[in-house]
Order: C-alpha cells, then structure tokens, then sequence
C-alpha cells in the first residue's frame, strides 16, 4: 500500500495549502473563542521589555503598525512618518522615476516654506537644504533621513509609550508568549528527514498558516551528544530576520521530540531543479535570479557575524512564489569579533581550500561556495567534479587545491565565468566578498556585471517577480514510503539536566515571525476590532472538542457514487499509517462526514473523507 499512502499524505497536504484557513467553520469557531489578555494582565510584561526603538517601532510588525498609527496623531510627527514613507518609495523606485520623485521628496519636506517642512532638522541641515542643487539631492535625503529616525527614537518614542497604543501593543505580547505545544498545530505528511529526526509539514490550527517542523529526538540527541549543536542552530535561526533565509517561527517540545517550526518551502530545493526537472543546469535568468538573492542572503549571515558554512543548491529552497531562502543552518557557526575558525565543517565539493587544508578561515569560505554554486546551476555539475563522475574525496579535494576551473559548457557567459573566478580564487584575500567585513556586509561592497540586472532595493523588498513559478499541485519531495523511519532508541533515561536543556530550548514563539502570521491570516484585524465579542478560551489550540479528527479511505463501490455526500459505513473504511498523525476525536458519539476528494488508484475509484466530531 506504499503508493497508496503516498497519494493519501500528498492529497492531505496539498488540499491544506490549497485553503491557509483551514476549514472555513472550525476557522471561525476557533477564532470566536480567542480573546486578548486584558490591560491589567501586561504588569509584567511591561516591566521585563527593553524600551528599545529599533526593536519595537521598526522590527516588529505589530510595534511598527501601532507606533505609525500614534503618529499620525501629533501633526508634527505625522510629517515624519509621511516623510520615511516617501523616502522608502524613492529607494524602491525602478530607476526611470527615482530623479522625479527625489525632486518631489526636497520640495515637499526640506525647502524652507513647504506644507511638509521637518521643522526639526538640525541648523546644520537646514542650511544645507536651502542651499542645495540638484547633484546635491541624494546626500541630504540621507541625512534627513537619520536625523527623522534620530527624532522618532526620543520625544515620539517617549510619547508612545504613555498611550492605549503602546498599552495595545503589550496585549499582543502577553498573548505571543502563550504556551506553544503539539496541539497547537495539525500535523501533515512527512518531507524529509536529518540526522536527529524528521522533518514533516504543519498547521498552525488558529491561522491556517502553514509550516515545516524540524523534529529532534531527545533520546536520539542525547545519544549522539547533539544537544549543543541543536541549540546553535536555533539560536542562530533567532537572530536571522532576512526574507532569503528560513525563518525560525516557533521552538516547543513535545514528550518525545524538540522542535523548530520554520518556513514551509514547498518548491523544492535547486539541486532537485538542477538535475530533474529538463534538461542539467538552469535558465540563465533563473541563475542571475537566485544568485541575487542567496547573495543577500549571505551578506545578512555576515552582516550578524554568522558563517553559514554549508553553501550549495541542495540547501537553498524555493517558496511557493518561486523566491529562494538558505536552510539548513546545522553548521553555521557564530564568529567572534576579529577572530576566525578553525573547524573543519561543509560539504565536499564546496569546501574553501583553506578549509582543505585546515587553516585558520572566516567569511570568504561561503564565497567560494557560493562559486561552486552558481558554476553548478549552469553546468549541471560542480567545479571539481563531473556529473556522475566516481571519485575520491581525497581527488576532488586535490583538484579544489590544485586545478584551475575550466568553462566547458556553452551556457557560461562572460560575466558568469568571471564572477565564478573571482568567487573561486584559491586564495581567499583574492576572491570577490573577502574584502566585504561583517561591518560592512552590503550587496555595494559585490557589484559585478553579472547582477547588471537586478535591482536589490526592489529584490530585497520583494517587488522582483520570479522567472519561475513552482507548480504548486506537485509536491518537491520524495514519496513518503522512500523516507526511512527511524528506529527506536532503548537504554536512555533523562535527568534534571536534561529537562533544563529541554525548557530552555523550548521557548516558544519568535515574536517577529509569529507577528508576521497574526498580519498576514487577519487575526491581528479581527482580535482588534472593538466590536467583537470572544466566545471563550481557545489560544492554545488543542482544547476545542470539535475539528478535523480523522481522515479515512473509503473504496468507492458503484452503489455509493451518485450518493457520495451520505457517509459511508465505518466497517467498510481503510486506515492506514498515513492518518495517525491527524488528531484523533474526543467524542466518538457525535460525528459527520465531509468530502475531501477523488481520485484514481489501482484501477479503483476512491474516495477521502474528513470524519468530524
């Protein structure tokens, strides 16, 4: 029944993607019963939070939506708001209509007389303003820029944290840091799995957003001593806030597994496109695409002091839009102020030579990675080795060492073998990004005429549309019965310490993710709206006694065809493994049936259906 179950777990899972609100009435029942937590319940809130600008105003997306409707309250600070607004327009202009609307910015805001004049500019500025010529323009909206943003951190800022929006603001905290847990979520179909566990898909039940959870056996952690590294890997997956990254949402332990609950990359990754979707290698204008934004992506690892160290297509995924994000951060590694690493980590075929040879190595090893790659997307192999080619470890590191690249493949542009050179030049204080510190980590500091195309302030802002789009009635994973469960493990018992390691790594939401969600589903909207009346208690989301409870297969005999919405009788079902990680129903005396789907298996026609109780 192995592609039985396969056709079940990818009907389940696609039909959830298909429909992010889940059920429309258990969506609307669930959220009924959610409620905020009151004013009074912030006391601790309020006191434990840093009073920081940056974090609340500009990094976290409920904080900034409340601080930009509290300006828009005080005239003075409306200006400022309106004038940041506009300013973030000019940079994300395509480049014909950039000089128009910098003209416009200077009028409007920074010539002495205009309605939208920033009163609060510095002496200094203000007479720059006055005297400044067009070729002048640019360098002022900068400082005008700064000088705003040093304004709103002071008397706005202050200001804010004395109104019902700041006090609103801390509502949503108390309730993002409520208990996260198993039954916080409906779990699908597995996807893959690593070293400590699987990874399989999930549903967040209040919102309908959908997730990949990474499940880490504690015996199986224990057992391999991977505690330590499973912690780095999500602390560091806290500190990443880039668009190109996986993003950390939730972290919580269940009784057996620790999980990290990250982005649901449903396009599959660019080694499986490289290699089988057409023919080896990849479009140009898909290579110039990714390289772009995997790009960013490493120039934010950097810019946090974080090296990434395991740079290559089979760990770079695509969304459902076709954007692309790095995964798998296992082996990245925090890297300390002036200081380098000496530990050999990566994946054959993409190792630096310095790595090879054991030297002292920082930032530009992910460069020479990042060579290999986009050599990879064009070529349909690597540097150092041929597709298929039977090799040695010890040959491909040889000829990392000592062979220089040849450009065989008709694909390879000019600017494509040069930015390949300069990424893949054996010694790193010559190859391109050596030069770009973790200080200085900007897309500028990488201008090469193979990104002549690409706008990175639109890139970055998401308004570049892909050149490919995933098909998203495929599911870009292996079938479920090719995913070798794991066996189990016998003899460990924890202690203390363990249960400590295991608090301290669960802790919940991730507060600009999970903020990101509440936006993104329009349960921010709705739990905000003074006219809504709760129905009770329900943020936890296990504790309802109706939802999707199980679903099962039943063989579509001729006599249920023209009646397929009666439901079919339970001895006649078939439940395979594929439903036991679908929650199963409380009240067995209280259940109906609702369609799922159809579909053709065997020469049989079968049905799904959602029992519901």
């Amino acid at each position: 029944m192995g592609g039985l179950d396969n056709l079940i777990a990818n009907t389940a899972y696609l039909q959830a993607r298909k429909s992010t609100e889940g059920d429309t009435r258990e969506m609307q029942r669930r959220r009924k019963s959610l409620s905020l937590p009151k004013p009074e319940q912030c006391t601790e809130v309020r006191q434990a939070l840093p009073a920081e600008y940056e974090s609340i105003c500009e990094q976290q997306p409920i904080g900034k939506r409340f601080f930009k409707e509290f300006l828009e309250t005080v005239p003075e600070y409306l200006v400022a708001r309106d004038f940041l607004d506009e300013v973030s327009n000019w940079e994300l202009a395509e480049d014909n209509a950039k000089s128009s609307i910098m003209q416009s910015l200077v009028t409007n805001f920074l010539k002495s007389g205009s309605k939208g004049y920033l009163a609060f500019m510095s002496s200094d500025l203000a007479s720059k303003c006055q005297a400044a010529t067009e070729k002048d323009y640019e360098s002022i909206l900068q400082l005008a820029k700064e000088e705003t943003k040093a304004f709103l951190q002071e008397k706005p800022f202050q200001d804010f944290q004395r109104t019902p929006f700041y006090d609103k603001f801390l509502q949503w905290k108390v309730f993002e840091r409520q208990p996260v847990n198993e039954k916080y979520f409906y779990e699908f179909r597995v996807l893959g799995k690593g070293g400590f566990g699987e990874v399989c898909a999930i549903q967040v039940k209040n919102t309908g957003k959908m997730y990949a959870c990474k499940k880490l056996d504690k015996k199986r952690l224990k057992k391999k001593g991977g505690e330590k590294m499973a912690l780095l890997e999500k602390q560091i997956l806290e500190k990443v806030n880039c668009p190109f990254i996986v993003t950390l949402a939730y972290a919580y332990e269940s009784k057996s597994h620790l999980c990290l609950v990250m982005s649901l990359m449903n396009g599959g990754d660019l080694k499986y496109h490289i290699y089988n979707v057409g023919e080896r290698g990849l479009e140009m204008n898909r290579i110039i695409f990714y390289s772009a934004q995997i790009t960013c992506g490493i120039l934010h690892l950097h810019s946090i002091r974080i090296l990434y160290r395991d740079m290559k297509p089979e760990n770079v995924l695509l969304d459902d839009n076709g954007n692309c994000r790095l995964s798998d951060l296992g082996l990245a590694v925090q890297v300390k102020e002036g200081k380098t690493i000496t530990q050999r980590a990566g994946t054959n075929g993409y190792m630096a030579p310095e790595i090879l040879k054991e030297e002292n190595y920082s930032y530009p090893v992910d460069w020479f990675a990042m060579g290999c790659s986009i050599y990879e997307m064009v070529a349909g192999r690597t540097p150092f080795k041929d597709f298929k080619e039977k090799v040695s470890k010890d040959e491909v590191k040889k000829r990392t060492l000592e062979d220089e690249v040849k450009f065989e493949h008709a694909n390879f542009t000019a600017e494509t073998k040069d930015i390949c050179r300069l990424f893949l030049a054996k010694k790193s204080e010559d190859r391109l990004g050596s030069r770009v510190t973790n200080g200085a980590a900007r897309v500028t500091n990488l201008k090469h005429a193979f990104f002549k195309t690409i706008n990175f302030h639109r890139l970055e802002a998401g308004l570049i549309d892909p050149p490919f789009v995933p098909d998203p009635s495929v599911v870009y994973a292996k079938d479920v019965a090719d995913i070798a469960d794991f066996s189990e493990i016998r003899g460990i018992e924890f202690d203390d310490k363990d249960k400590q390691f295991f608090k301290k790594f669960a802790t919940g939401a991730v507060p600009i993710p999970w903020q990101e969600e509440i936006i993104e589903t329009g349960l921010f909207e709705e739990l905000n709206d003074p006219n809504r009346i709760a129905t009770g208690e329900c943020a936890n989301g296990g504790e309802a006694k109706s939802g999707v409870c199980l679903l099962y297969l039943k063989l579509f005999k001729k006599q249920y065809k023209n009646h397929s919405s009666s439901p079919p009788p339970i001895e006649n079902t078939f439940v395979g493994r594929w439903a036991t990680c679908i929650p199963h129903f409380k009240d067995k005396t209280s259940v109906f049936f609702t369609k799922f789907g159809n579909f053709r298996y065997g020469g049989n026609s079968w049905s799904i259906f959602v029992l519901k109780c």
